[in-house]
């Protein structure tokens, strides 16, 4: 059976974009797991198509025992430079370049040679300090992976089944778009779940162990030198159970009693967001457009992982669709913040209202979303119009859900989730 290498046709097109500008080193973020080795694959077989030798392609998977020695940055620097091929351009793969102390070192002396397109993956944010953009010359990309989108999910099943020796028609052939979205969000979208042709007790002992305890020992408890997993482990649950809400450090202290301190749970939320396994959503006053960074809300990477952590709860389809809805816009490349609208109701009483989403790109690209699961009642209708009706703007709104309804409301585009979640 061939490898079932699962398209990813925009984070391809990224990195074809960028290998015009050998100058500038790209670098591919994401949670483990999520696909980026993979993606170094399918973009090596796009420049053999191109034209370029196999010779002149040399890729390094740091995080594998054969390449331990290759931790040393002096032989990594070495071994990369005894390989290349003289006179042509030569692209270099890193894979889990955050392994390598000094790894910045590696990379600015392999970037000054001139032919040497170099390109790295990292799976931890704190591998970022404030000062890479000035040890790296400013001359970097950050492309930023995630797992499967609930598009690339469906047409990777798709694709399986036409390759695969057995067919799986009756796990993944439907073209209900429904059904496919009840296993994404139970079964989620690490490419590699793909092959267990959805047997739920091999994704469930991927996710775990190779996601999940693989992530937290070497991106969390190693590097804090933590002798309590227990107790990250509870944090972890908290904010997986409590994606879409407003979330405080003291808030989860208070949840979890005295177990558990503030100062280390602060130190166990960062080292979730440094490992990509949560985001951070961020309020903003949409009257003085200011940045609220107190109670922000967390979403989390995967809704498969989520399932799997607290052991098949599944819970409100309404916040896992939002949590769905906000991956798929920073996917889209957007900058996302929870709006917050103070006005006085009838009875001149102060009331605070939420739009789920403010998304803005640069250029002054401004679009609001509120996410529903269902606004069939007239009532629940009102109340998720009603936050978008008090923006006095013409920046476009939507309101997204998974109904049958569509249409306009007072300039409010109301779409299907389904088909949104399908476009481009």
């Amino acid at each position: 059976m061939r490898e079932r290498l699962i398209k990813r046709p925009e984070y391809l097109e990224k990195l074809k974009k960028w290998s015009k500008y050998p100058d500038t080193i790209k670098i591919v973020t994401g949670v483990r797991r999520c696909g980026k080795s993979k993606l170094f694959t399918l973009f090596g077989q796009y420049l053999m198509s191109s034209g370029v030798d196999e010779l002149q392609i040399h890729t390094i998977q740091l995080d594998m025992l054969e390449n331990r020695e290759l931790l040393d940055p002096v032989k990594l620097y070495e071994h990369v430079l005894g390989r290349l091929v003289s006179h042509k351009m030569n692209y270099v793969f890193l894979d889990e370049i955050q392994m390598v102390p000094d790894w910045q070192m590696v990379a600015n002396s392999l970037k000054e040679k001139e032919n040497v397109d170099l390109y790295l993956t990292g799976s931890n944010a704190y591998m970022f300090s404030s000062k890479l953009g000035t040890i790296l010359g400013g001359r970097y990309v950050e492309i930023k992976m995630q797992p499967l989108s609930f598009k690339e999910y469906v047409e990777g099943v798709h694709e399986i089944q036409k390759i695969s020796d057995v067919p799986m028609i009756h796990m993944f052939g439907s073209p209900n778009l429904m059904a496919d979205y009840q296993r994404y969000v139970v079964q989620g979208g690490f490419p590699q779940t793909l092959k267990y042709d959805g047997d739920p007790e091999l994704i469930n002992t991927y996710l775990m162990d190779t996601v999940y305890n693989n992530t937290i020992s070497k991106d969390i408890i190693e590097r804090y030198n933590l002798r309590s997993p227990e107790k990250l482990n509870e944090v972890v649950k908290f904010l997986f159970d409590n994606i879409s809400h407003e979330t405080s450090i003291l808030n989860i202290e208070r949840q979890l009693g005295s177990s558990v301190s503030n100062d280390s749970i602060n130190k166990y939320v960062q080292g979730l967001l440094d490992s990509y396994l949560i985001y951070r959503c961020d309020r903003m006053d949409l009257k003085g457009k200011k940045i609220l960074t107190s109670s922000p809300k967390y979403y989390i990477c995967d809704m498969g992982l989520r399932h799997a952590v607290l052991g098949g709860r599944i819970g409100d389809g309404g916040k896992i669709l939002e949590n769905i809805v906000y991956l798929e816009l920073i996917r889209r490349g957007y900058n996302v913040y929870v709006g917050k609208i103070g006005r006085k109701n009838q009875n001149g009483e102060f009331k605070e209202l939420e739009v789920d989403f403010i998304a803005t790109k640069e250029g002054g690209v401004v679009e609001y979303y509120q996410v529903a699961w269902s606004v069939e009642e007239e009532a629940v209708l009102k109340r998720e119009l009603g936050s978008l009706e008090q923006i006095n703007d013409s920046y476009p709104k939507y309101l997204i859900t998974m109904g049958t309804g569509s249409g306009v409301h007072n300039g409010i585009q109301h779409v299907n989730a389904l088909q949104w979640l399908m476009e481009k």
